[in-house]
């Protein structure tokens, strides 16, 4: 009886993981882009300090990098196997992904 009730509970985990495979795959690079983007905004934009701006995007899931170049107003992140890229494009703009 418990293994029928194990089998039935992973068969549902497995199709419910087989349905959302689309929204799974692209999570890795919304960590990276939404990080960017919103240090970028938080420093940028907003004004704050990088402390307060590495504090504001930290998530459960850690990243592998997050890169500030004030000169060019350039911010990268990487984690979770991808790499994402926000630019300060000017005060009417603000930030965008560059890549």
């Amino acid at each position: 009886m418990k293994r029928g009730v194990a089998v039935v509970i992973a068969l549902a985990l497995g199709l419910a993981v087989w349905h959302e495979r689309v929204a799974l795959a692209a999570f890795p690079g919304i960590l990276s882009a939404y990080s960017a983007k919103e240090y970028c905004s938080c420093r940028y934009v907003m004004g704050l300090t990088a402390s307060y701006c590495q504090g504001y995007v930290k998530q459960y899931l850690p990243l592998n990098a997050l890169e500030d170049d004030p000169v060019r107003a350039l911010v990268s992140a990487r984690g979770l196997g991808q790499a994402a890229t926000a630019q300060w494009t000017g005060a009417r703009q603000g930030c965008r992904l560059v890549r």
